[in-house]
């Protein structure tokens, strides 16, 4: 730290910290039409003013009168997602803060505005105020006790002026960069529906078809099915009825095997699956998933009874995280021990199943597991096995698609948060081709995207690179290392220049007597 630069406490830069008010009636007081705004959690994650959800009358705003916002007070998010902070703008009208907020008053005469936004959005700062959080369940930002203290460097003001330019500059290239990426992103996104739309039409498998002679019939495809299907029912039958002969050999010692179901016939496609369909080539077939695959989840109270997760265990666990729009994505698997869960034979994982988010973020994503690789399925995630001989990979991209996806979607609960049953899962249509013109058009496809793969690879690492770039010129600013010997000449002859000890004795005599 350069001699002109002080090292205060994070209270040193304040008026006032003030937490919003607790208690289990304060929401009763909020549910007024008109009046004083409650500014919530919401506010300070999103910076963004413009929805009021609750309001209280003058009473009860006099009752809280210690805990009240108004503009150019900030706010900071404590809970959940914390250390997010935005400033009311002017003309904001004055309010109150909810329990989830601080409401921080800044000392401007001894920090610029713009240099404390920053500071506080860097990972320097960021680390300090989140190491102290606290909760078993919804993570809770330190107390105003344990922020108080807290040691900040800080230059002068003209100094503070001069960084927050610097900062500006070069975030608004680095910024300029980003969106040239993105904008490639989204390029590569419409690229590859473009690729899929094109693929699942018949398209890109047209002239191989032309060449074939002995590719089966849709009727043909259809009793193929029903054969496989028929197939798939007689194995599960044999291996029941040799399990129970085991069973009978070993004096019938623990519980009699069950008989296997018949397998599900899904519903027939609602009106809207009917609509969202498109034409496919003659010799293919309109199908089901649940007709191609045994579609099932881990039941609630098998995970509460069964399930253990273990460090040492050898069977990592599949949960909703692993299928992202693009396929499959490995993630530090929770584990269980095989023995443990060895009776839920439906959630056993051996590789080409179908991954399908059914509810919450991401719903409707689809991935195939890697293949000759055991995994057990986690809570909160579908699964599709193949009845049959089949391409998963063809699935996968079928589903990825935009044609496929709203096939899908399409019988989703129409809430605030979509939602798929097994049942609406089963019930989606599929396009299905020949495994010959599958195989191929796997081969098609994955030709054409390889390239766009390896690209959207490069863009991702790109924009993690800006992220960290973005923290690493935070970095140097609040190290005093981002302005130049002739920058911080310049600030020197600045008429309100004084080294930043001086700057806070100033301070202290006026503020904090």
């Amino acid at each position: 730290m350069r001699e002109d630069w002080i090292e205060c406490t994070f209270e040193d830069l304040t008026l006032s910290l003030k937490r919003g008010p607790f208690g289990g009636d304060l929401k009763k007081m909020f549910f007024v039409e008109s009046g004083f705004p409650v500014y919530e959690q919401q506010h300070a994650i999103n910076d963004d003013f413009s929805n009021i959800r609750y309001y209280i009358d003058d009473d009860r705003f006099q009752k809280l009168k210690a805990c009240n916002v108004g503009q150019g007070d900030y706010i900071v998010s404590c809970s959940g997602t914390m250390g997010k902070i935005a400033r009311l703008p002017m003309g904001s009208t004055v309010g109150v803060i909810n329990q989830a907020l601080l409401r921080i008053r800044l000392n401007d005469q001894f920090i610029h505005h713009n240099f404390f936004l920053q500071f506080f959005k860097s990972s320097i700062f960021q680390k300090k105020i989140l190491k102290d959080s606290r909760g078993s369940g919804m993570q809770n930002m330190a107390g105003i006790k344990e922020l108080k203290p807290i040691s900040v460097s800080i230059p002068p003001l003209p100094e503070q002026r001069a960084i927050v330019v610097k900062i500006e500059e070069l975030f608004s290239s680095l910024d300029s960069g980003i969106a040239d990426l993105k904008k490639a992103q989204d390029q590569l996104k419409i690229y590859r529906q473009a690729v899929l739309k094109k693929a699942f039409e018949g398209e890109l498998t047209k002239e191989w078809r032309a060449k074939q002679t002995n590719l089966p019939t849709a009727d043909e495809l259809l009793e193929q099915i029903k054969e496989e299907r028929q197939n798939h029912y007689n194995k599960q039958v044999e291996d029941w009825k040799q399990a129970v002969k085991e069973w009978e050999g070993n004096d019938r010692e623990g519980k009699k095997p069950t008989k296997p179901r018949p397998l599900t016939i899904p519903d027939a496609p609602n009106k809207d699956h009917l609509a969202r369909k498109w034409v496919i080539p003659n010799n293919w077939l309109w199908t089901q998933l649940g007709t191609l695959c045994f579609v099932t989840k881990l039941a609630g109270f098998e995970y509460t009874d069964y399930v253990n997760y273990d460090d040492e265990g050898d069977l990592p666990v599949l949960k909703a995280e692993n299928a992202g729009p693009l396929g499959f994505k490995k993630t530090d698997f929770s584990k269980v021990k095989s023995d443990s869960v060895k009776s839920l034979v439906r959630s056993q994982i051996f590789g080409g199943e179908l991954l399908i988010v059914f509810v919450g973020a991401g719903t409707g994503n689809v991935a195939m597991v890697p293949l000759n690789q055991r995994y057990f399925l986690g809570p909160n995630i579908g699964m599709a096995r193949p009845y049959l001989n089949l391409n998963s990979k063809y699935l996968e991209l079928l589903l990825q698609s935009a044609l496929g996806k709203n096939l899908m979607m399409s019988a989703a609960k129409a809430v605030a948060q979509p939602s798929l049953s097994m049942g609406t899962i089963r019930q989606s249509p599929i396009a299905y081709p020949s495994i010959e013109e599958q195989h191929q058009i796997v081969q098609e496809i994955e030709s054409r995207l390889s390239v766009c793969d390896k690209v959207e690879e490069i863009i991702v690492e790109s924009l993690v690179k800006a992220k960290a770039l973005r923290q690493s010129i935070l970095k140097k600013a609040f190290e005093g290392k981002l302005l130049n010997d002739a920058e911080i000449a310049s600030c020197k002859s600045e008429e309100d220049y004084e080294p930043a000890y001086k700057l806070l004795e100033r301070i202290y005599k006026i503020y904090k007597k």
